[in-house]
C-alpha cells in the first residue's frame, strides 16, 4: 500500500511550498483548511491525505509536509470518491465534482472561480477567458497559484456550475433559466415554487429544495 502511495505521489503534479507569512483566508480554496480526508481508489485501497480542493485551478490537492500536491490527471480514472469531511467527490470530465444530492437525481456541483486583477470588474462569474487566464497566468510564478495566499490586489470571484443527472441525462445548467428548461413539462409548477420560496441560484439549499419537489410531483 505504501509503495503505491508513493507512486501516486510521483505522478502528480508538483507545487511549491506555501507561504508561512501570515494567517490567511483560503479564498480561492474551498474549504477554510486542509482538512483530514480519503482518497477512495478504484481498487478499493485507501489512501489518507489533508485535503482541499483549488477552486481556481479545478484540482483536488493534498499537503505533503510543506508542500502542496495536485493530483494529476494521469490519476482521475483511477480514483472512486473523494472524502472530506461529510463531503464526496467523484471525477466527471477530469475534474472534481461535490456530489449534492442523491434521490431520483444526482446533482453535482463544479466548484470554480474566476481570478480578477486589479482594475478590471467583472460580474458574478464573468470575467472574460482571455482575462482570467492572463490573470492566473502573470500570479502563477513558482506556482503561487497553490499557495494559501494570492496578491492582495487580485480579486477572488467564487462561482458554481451544476450537473444534473435525471433519468440517466448528464446535462449541466449556470442559472436558473436552464435549469427551468431541464423541467419543460413542469414549468408552471417551476416558476410558481421559485416565485413563492424565493429561489436564487447561489443558494445551493434552495436549488436542491426545488429539484426535490419537482421529483416528487
Amino acid at each position: 500500500m505504501k509503495r503505491f502511495f508513493y507512486l501516486l505521489i510521483f505522478s502528480l503534479s508538483f507545487t511549491t511550498s506555501f507561504s508561512q507569512k501570515k494567517a490567511t483566508e483560503f479564498s480561492h480554496y474551498l474549504f477554510p483548511e486542509f482538512t483530514q480526508g480519503i482518497i477512495l481508489m478504484k481498487n478499493g485501497i485507501n489512501n489518507k491525505a489533508l485535503l482541499n480542493y483549488n477552486s481556481l485551478t479545478e484540482e483536488m490537492v493534498f499537503k505533503d509536509k510543506s508542500k502542496m500536491l495536485a493530483i494529476g490527471k494521469s490519476e482521475l480514472e483511477h480514483i472512486d470518491t473523494v472524502f472530506i469531511m461529510d463531503r464526496k467527490f467523484i471525477t466527471l470530465n477530469n475534474k472534481f465534482v461535490e456530489l449534492i444530492s442523491h434521490s431520483k437525481c444526482d446533482l453535482f456541483a463544479e466548484h470554480k472561480c474566476s481570478l480578477i486583477p486589479p482594475g478590471k470588474p467583472s460580474g458574478y462569474g464573468g470575467t472574460s477567458q482571455t482575462s482570467a487566464i492572463t490573470s492566473i497566468t502573470s500570479i502563477n510564478s513558482g506556482g503561487r497559484l497553490y499557495e494559501l495566499e494570492l496578491p492582495d490586489d487580485y480579486e477572488i470571484k467564487p462561482y458554481t456550475f451544476y450537473w444534473l443527472k435525471k433519468n440517466g441525462e448528464l446535462n449541466m445548467f449556470i442559472n436558473m433559466k436552464q435549469l427551468r428548461n431541464l423541467y419543460d413539462d413542469k414549468k408552471d409548477l417551476f416558476k410558481a415554487y421559485v416565485k413563492k420560496h424565493d429561489v436564487k441560484y447561489d443558494n445551493q439549499e434552495s436549488i436542491v429544495q426545488l429539484i426535490k419537489y419537482l421529483e416528487t410531483i
